[in-house]
């Protein structure tokens, strides 16, 4: 598309941003919108993915049925699949009547899942069977019914993470990836920054009848390298705290810094997730775990090398060879070592049996061989004393580990555990 096309479209939905990643986002939700092919997008929290179904569903030749959003993470897991799927009278206590579900509802239009990461295994087998046959089943009936809907799912889980935890189906996923869009984070679009901040200040000022705020040159540096762990509804959320609260309508960076909280944050990886109160490490899977425990081996290792090479340098000091007076006389050289070396006439010293020469070096008689770290007999030595731990209890030895029932299974077999 030309930037004009992509343009019209930011003005039809709402969408302020000149980033190149954006506009190519928008470009890709148009370009996919006339197939029937399933879309994931995937993007953090807080940066506008519900935005991008519609374009879909707009853009497609289904643009005159039916458009249902649903939010899956905010579904009890018990009524999920009847709010899905729909349901028959009597199929729970509750069913009083027969019920459609969303999928039959949307039959013909598309239909938005929102947060799909967060829907239950067993709901996620009954919409492969969706995406792949175009069947499902009421809850309650045997009887096959079906639909003709086109599937866009988002998420801002990281499904790799999720998939290898067990909570997410792998075939689900890739039915659903058929067209990835990722969304970027508004630390990745510094050049929307200010563009939206202004936006919003103009829709609040207008909204509760004040003068617009504007930020000094020093709060605009401040606004664009903040680092926005909510994306553009954090921008959105102090934006409009500020036009509320401050009567001074020019806010400095001073000012500002009032309504953004401290957050140190990095682009590296990291092992663990956050800090808790009682400083205990999140981990988000049994790899991380690992990771952390090689990293701490490691480090005393290095501790203890360091405590031993200081040792051996403050022995090699005391036992260097000197000459006294009486030994200048007689030619014969001694050598002051605690115990375990002996005066020996000129020829050299005795160490331990072993003959050193005057001219000879003193040598460690000790080899320090670092061992090598085994990433997987480390995790199945961990998953062995946890086992060990709970008597045998993988429910607990899950709990323990921070990983999934189901991830342990698969572990304990694999490394013959069981």
């Amino acid at each position: 598309m030309e930037l004009s096309e992509i343009q019209m479209v930011k003005q039809r939905f709402g969408i302020i941003g000149l980033s190149p990643a954006l506009n190519r986002a928008i470009d890709m939700a148009v370009q996919v919108a006339n197939t029937d092919l399933s879309v994931l997008i995937q993007g953090e929290s807080g940066v506008g993915k519900e935005t991008f179904p519609q374009i879909i569903h707009q853009y497609s030749h289904r643009k005159h049925n039916p458009y249902i959003a649903v939010n899956c993470g905010a579904i009890p897991e018990g009524t999920i699949d009847s709010e899905l799927f729909g349901h028959e009278k009597g199929a729970f206590t509750s069913a009083t009547s027969d019920r459609k579900g969303y999928f039959e509802e949307a039959n013909g239009g598309t239909i938005f899942l929102d947060e799909v990461g967060e829907l239950p295994l067993s709901t996620q087998v009954r919409l492969l069977r969706v995406l792949e046959a175009g069947e499902f089943m009421r809850v309650g009936s045997s009887k096959v019914l079906k639909t003709n809907v086109r599937v866009v799912a988002a998420t801002n889980v990281k499904m790799q993470d999720a998939i290898s935890d067990g909570r997410f189906r792998e075939d689900l996923y890739y039915r659903l990836n058929a067209v990835p869009i990722f969304i970027p984070p508004l630390r990745e679009r510094k050049e929307d920054i200010l563009l939206l901040f202004r936006k919003f200040a103009t829709d609040f000022a207008e909204k509760y009848k004040m003068p617009v705020i504007k930020l000094t040159a020093d709060a605009q540096t401040l606004l664009t390298n903040y680092y926005w762990r909510g994306n553009v509804r954090q921008l959105k959320n102090v934006t409009e705290q500020i036009s509320v609260i401050e009567q001074n309508r020019e806010i400095s960076a001073e000012r500002l810094r009032v309504y953004l909280p401290e957050q140190k944050m990095t682009t590296l990886p990291t092992l663990f997730h956050q800090e808790q109160g009682d400083g205990q490490r999140t981990f988000s899977n049994e790899r991380e775990i690992l990771y952390q425990v090689l990293f701490d081996m490691k480090k005393d290792m290095a501790e203890m090398r360091k405590i031993i090479d200081e040792l051996m340098r403050k022995e090699h000091l005391d036992t260097a060879p000197h000459y006294t007076q009486d030994s200048m006389a007689t030619g014969q050289q001694t050598a002051v070592v605690p115990n375990i070396i002996n005066v020996m006439p000129a020829g050299g010293v005795q160490h331990q049996g072993n003959i050193i020469g005057h001219n000879q070096p003193v040598e460690d008689t000790e080899e320090y061989v670092e061992e090598s770290l085994s990433l997987v007999n480390a995790e199945k030595e961990m998953i062995a004393k946890a086992l060990e731990r709970h008597n045998g209890k993988r429910k607990y030895a899950a709990k323990d580990l921070h990983i999934s029932e189901r991830t342990l299974y698969r572990k304990i077999k694999e490394y013959g555990l069981d």
